[in-house]
Order: structure tokens, then C-alpha cells, then sequence
């Protein structure tokens, strides 16, 4: 497993041409020259090269690796484990290049693929999902005991093209070492499929889809706010797309941040799972069944921000039981929020977990997961009030905190 931090890349503006550094993990981009804001999409996920070093009389052969990084959660009979991954693997089935592209992605700058990169780009042939199947495997048995589910979550998924050519050996065009045997005279290029670069990432505007004005958010951020018509907005891979959004109101006028939470209403096959009522009785709850629980819908919940895997277990599970039922005001918060850097999709993932986490006595775990089946049908972006305090951040009705050293650190996951 390599050490978890996020690549840098060599960017240009899209306006003006100025330079610019981001990290992987930003989206939304304002040029410090000319103002201009832009938001950066990619149709599947973003392509990087790595930069190189070979004699300008050399042709370069680029050799996609897929790389991971995100929190693999494992449901075992006794209980949840969890790891955080950040990985590459070879995305071309060939002895001839390096399984990985190791530390140097780290130590060296990345840029985007642009259709004027010059030089012979693989089609990967290893689909991601055998890649990371591999991965999962050999560290699956290093594990004593079943795994009855696993989920990956929060992943960010790219292709990175290390850069080689060929003489009598292959070349590594950042070392300019050899990484192969001699080659036999046969050796052509065009046995790997693939051709010239193409574009990689495109840019959607920032502008309010509704109103015209500025979007905001953070750097890293997977949603985007108005100021002006109180809207929220997430990226499609061609437009801006509204979402629906609420905010459980201040109680006191303390210093306040609001954070993000999925709330999802699904159904679940396998088990029953509707109302409040049975939520109570799955997870033996403390509590004495009340008249007209049954008609309360239960919801799941899940983080809408990136946080350590056991924080982010621990608040899909205490958020979930907590059922927070006070009314909610249907717009985005006045306060400081908290940016969205989970998307709904990896919230979705978190559904069988949550009820792995749950579920009481734990010897039904085994019994359950095996037929349970989940069919999302509604959701909703909620942002509840935290008060800062010096190390945590503490919603008193809900007894839940989260330390703000560990969500500080949280851009690196």
C-alpha cells in the first residue's frame, strides 16, 4: 500500500494560458490572473502522464496504470474492519512494464492528457474492477475468517500514463533505465492497441444555471452553492444539476459549522426495514415502542465529506440509529458549511454497511446479508449544525462529535 497523499499537477488556464498547481483532488479552479473561474470534469475519470526525460529523438510509448485510492470496508461475522487503500496497478496485461508506477507519481508532477500529447497511448486491457480485485484479494488472504461483504468507498479512481520507448530493451523514459530484456526483432509498438492522445477532462461553467450568478465552493469541492437564489448544484458530466437541500436550524447563537449528510430513503429486500418502528427492533434499541412509530419513514445516513474510516463508520452508524426527526428548513444553511467532498453514489454504498453495523445480535449478520438487496428511490443533501469547540466538533443533541484535526487532514484521503 503506498503512502496516502495527493498527487500535484501542472495545469494551464483554460482562459488565459497562465499556470497554475492543483492538487488531484481539486475541481473547482479560479485563475489567479485572470479571475476566471472553471470547473473541471472528466467523462469517465481524469488521465494523467507523468512527465519524462528521453532524448528528443525517441518516440514515447505511454503504459496506462489505474490507480485507487479509498476506504475498503470488510463485513466479517464478528463484526466491521476497515483499511484505507491508495494503490496502482498495471492496466496492460505485459511482463515487459513495471506492475506499478510506485512513489514517483508522488515525488513528480502530473499533467493532464491534452489531445496535443505527443506520443502512442495503450488502451488498458485489465478492466478496473479485475485490478482491484487482485488488490483486494492478496490482501483478503492475509484475513482469517468469512467475509461476508465488501465495500469500497469514497474511492477516487484515474489512469496514470508512465512514459517509456524502445531501443533494443524497453526504456524507462523518466530514468532512462532499462526495464526489460533484450527485445527480439519482432518487437512492434502496434502489438498493444491503442493511438494518439485525446481530450481528457472539459469544463463547465460556474455561473448559477438558475439566477446567473456565481457559483461558490471549495477547491475540492463536489457541489457548488449560490449565494444569490440560496441553490445548490453538482457537476453532471455536461452541465450543473440542482439538488435538493436542507438544514436543521441553530439552536443557540455559538460559533456553528454545518456539515453534509446523505439522507437516503430506500428499499431493502431481506429484511424489514421501513419504518422507525423496525429500525428500533433490528438494532435493539433502549427504547419502548411508541404509538405511531410506524408510520415514521426510516432514512439512511451517511457523511457527505471525507473523513477516516473508522469516524466515517462510526457517524453512518450514530446518525442512522439517531434518526434525526427535527424539522428541517428546505434551503441551504446561512453559516459556514462544511464543502461536500463524497458524492451520492458512494453514500448508496454505505447502505448494507450500515445495516451490517446495526443489526442486533450480530449472529444475524451472517443470516441477512446474503439476501439483503437495496433499491435507493429518494434523497436528500442535509446539513446539520455542529458547535466548535478547541478540538471537536460537537452536536449536543445527538451526543456525536468529530475531531477537527482529523477532518483538517481529511483532503488526503
Amino acid at each position: 500500500m503506498e503512502k496516502n497523499i495527493n498527487y500535484l499537477i501542472d495545469y494551464q488556464c483554460p482562459q488565459c494560458g497562465a499556470p497554475a498547481t492543483l492538487k488531484e483532488t481539486d475541481r473547482l479552479f479560479q485563475c489567479a490572473f485572470c479571475k476566471v473561474k472553471s470547473y473541471l470534469v472528466a467523462k469517465d475519470y481524469f488521465r494523467y502522464l507523468l512527465p519524462h526525460k528521453a532524448p528528443p529523438d525517441k518516440e514515447l510509448l505511454y503504459v496506462p496504470y489505474w490507480r485507487f485510492k479509498g476506504m475498503m470496508f470488510s463485513c466479517l461475522p464478528s463484526g466491521i474492519e476497515n483499511r484505507f487503500l491508495d494503490t496502482s496497478k498495471q492496466a496492460v496485461s505485459s511482463e515487459l512494464f513495471p506492475p506499478s508506477v510506485g512513489l514517483r507519481s508522488q515525488a513528480l508532477k502530473l499533467s493532464f492528457i491534452n489531445s496535443d500529447s505527443e506520443g502512442w497511448f495503450i488502451k488498458p486491457d485489465l478492466p478496473f474492477h479485475r485490478a482491484i480485485d487482485t488488490v483486494i484479494s492478496q490482501g483478503n488472504t492475509q484475513r482469517s475468517g468469512t467475509i461476508l461483504h465488501q465495500s469500497l468507498i469514497g474511492e477516487s479512481l484515474s489512469l496514470i500514463y508512465a512514459p517509456f520507448y524502445v531501443t533494443d530493451r524497453i526504456m524507462d523514459a523518466v530514468l532512462n533505465e532499462p526495464v526489460s530484456p533484450v527485445l527480439d526483432d519482432s518487437f512492434e509498438k502496434n502489438r498493444f492497441s491503442g493511438g494518439p492522445a485525446s481530450k481528457s477532462i472539459r469544463f463547465i461553467s460556474t455561473l448559477c444555471p438558475n439566477c446567473g450568478w456565481d457559483l461558490k465552493g471549495h477547491r475540492d469541492a463536489l457541489v457548488l452553492h449560490c449565494t444569490n437564489c440560496k441553490s445548490m448544484w453538482r457537476a453532471s458530466k455536461k452541465e450543473m444539476t440542482r439538488i435538493n437541500v436542507a438544514h436543521m436550524p441553530i439552536e443557540d447563537n455559538k460559533t456553528t459549522l454545518f456539515l453534509p449528510f446523505w439522507r437516503i430513503r430506500a428499499n431493502v429486500t431481506g429484511i424489514h426495514l421501513k419504518t422507525y418502528e423496525d429500525l428500533v427492533g433490528l438494532a435493539n434499541l433502549p427504547k419502548a415502542i411508541q404509538p405511531g412509530w410506524d408510520r415514521i419513514p426510516m432514512y439512511f445516513w451517511g457523511p457527505a465529506f471525507k473523513v477516516r474510516p473508522r469516524s466515517f463508520l462510526r457517524l453512518t452508524h450514530h446518525v442512522t440509529l439517531t434518526q434525526p426527526r427535527n424539522r428541517l428548513t428546505p434551503e441551504m444553511p446561512e453559516g459556514e458549511m462544511h464543502p461536500v467532498t463524497l458524492p451520492l453514489s458512494e453514500s448508496i454504498q454505505t447502505v448494507k454497511l450500515n445495516i451490517a453495523g446495526i443489526i442486533r445480535p450480530k449472529k444475524r449478520i451472517e443470516e441477512c446479508l446474503d439476501t439483503l438487496t437495496v433499491d435507493p428511490k429518494r434523497y436528500l443533501l442535509v446539513f446539520l449544525p455542529f458547535a466548535v469547540r478547541h478540538h471537536d466538533l460537537v452536536q449536543t443533541s445527538f451526543n456525536i462529535a468529530v475531531n477537527r484535526n482529523q477532518l483538517a487532514l481529511a483532503g488526503n484521503l
